[in-house]
């Protein structure tokens, strides 16, 4: 008797790298498609699919390697949790950036043995995925790698601070409210679709922030978003009572940038649960603030010394002194996830607030089943 292998996904402008991923999974056994509902992917990604929900399930039935497909009932990143309980498959079948330790934790509940894939195309093919399609869009995302809140008055009037972010080629889709600046990325492409166009970037920026904190606006978007996905490398915007940095330091050389990206790991949160808030309980007090400030001029430091020990120590001082002043920021699943990691890493953050974004791992050695990111090296 077959082996039944299951797989979950978008699967919106088929391609061939689609028909690869089902022809890997397939060769374990009979293959059964759980398929995110229209609503799910707009819940999660924040855009409407090229294909809808019935186009995308006439054409993935229609593949010969597909067993049986159907139209996922569920919400948010484990859409199709009722169906795989339903089904009772022997295989979970995952791409590496759809990964997730929910995904595992549901596997070890239910006797299921949960396989990544290694996206190999099929021979003759080249490699193909649904983002690197969408990649006539050049415009980056961006990663906080230290000192998030600073870009706020609210804490920046108790001490003057820095925030570190970089810019990031958009090689995977992230998710809506993942931390990863979406939300200005997304005003970015409304403004110029494609391309970021030429012209200083500082004032780029300052358009974007206006345009996503137009006047009467409660929760302002600290401008580290904006700045993050427009200025290349990584940049230390350091502020002294105001929305706006009063500086800013660049690194962009090539070794710094890659030596970041080399020892930076993504792994996959679950979803904030309904009705979050992440002032709820605040403590903003100079104490913390200070601890913040100090902690991002070290990983500013360790970074330019190349040293990963320090930078890690110095990375999870700085989140535990955001989660002082923010304790909302933590939820109870987050620190599940940074507790399998904690002893194997050199330090850790998440970005996104209460779930739906990423743990941030700094490490000498590879993180299995983690996401990597290209920082952007210039303004090209």
């Amino acid at each position: 008797m077959s082996l039944k292998v299951f797989v979950s996904g978008c699967y919106d402008m088929l391609h061939s790298g689609h028909v690869a991923f089902f022809e890997e999974a397939a060769s374990y056994g009979d293959l059964y498609v759980g398929i995110g509902s229209d609503q799910n992917i707009w819940d999660l990604k924040g855009r409407k699919t090229f294909n809808n929900e019935r186009e995308r399930l006439y054409m993935v039935k229609s593949i010969r390697y597909v067993k049986d497909a159907w139209i996922n009932t569920g919400s948010g990143i484990m859409d199709f949790e009722k169906e795989i309980r339903e089904l009772k498959p022997d295989i979970f079948f995952v791409n590496l950036d759809g990964y997730t330790q929910e995904k595992e934790d549901l596997c070890n509940e239910l006797g299921i043995k949960l396989v990544v894939s290694k996206r190999i195309p099929s021979e003759g093919l080249p490699a193909r995925s649904t983002t690197t399609l969408r990649q006539e869009c050049h415009i980056p995302y961006r990663v906080e790698l230290s000192g998030g809140w600073l870009d706020q008055p609210c804490v920046n009037t108790l001490i003057p601070g820095s925030v570190i972010v970089m810019s990031i080629e958009p090689t995977i889709e992230f998710n809506d409210r993942s931390g990863m600046a979406t939300s200005s990325r997304k005003k970015a492409i409304g403004l110029w679709q494609t391309q970021i166009p030429a012209g200083n970037r500082e004032q780029l920026a300052k358009l974007i922030f206006c345009v996503e904190n137009p006047p009467g606006t409660k929760a302002i978007s600290g401008s580290q978003d904006q700045l993050g996905i427009l200025m290349p490398g990584l940049n230390k915007l350091n502020y002294n009572n105001g929305f706006w940095p009063v500086s800013i330091d660049s690194i962009t050389d090539d070794d710094t940038l890659n030596f970041v990206s080399e020892h930076l790991y993504l792994i996959q949160l679950p979803r904030r649960k309904q009705g979050y808030d992440v002032l709820a309980k605040t403590n903003i007090n100079l104490e913390s603030a200070k601890k913040l400030a100090e902690t991002t001029e070290r990983v500013w430091a360790a970074i330019k010394a190349r040293d990963v020990d320090e930078w890690g120590r110095a990375t999870t001082e700085d989140f535990e002194a955001q989660v002082e002043m923010f304790p909302a920021m933590l939820s109870a699943e987050m620190q599940v996830a940074i507790d399998k990691y904690r002893d194997h890493v050199c330090g850790w953050k998440v970005t996104g607030c209460g779930g739906g974004g990423y743990l941030f791992l700094i490490s000498k050695t590879t993180i299995k089943n983690a996401i990597k990111v290209i920082p952007c090296h210039s303004n090209n």
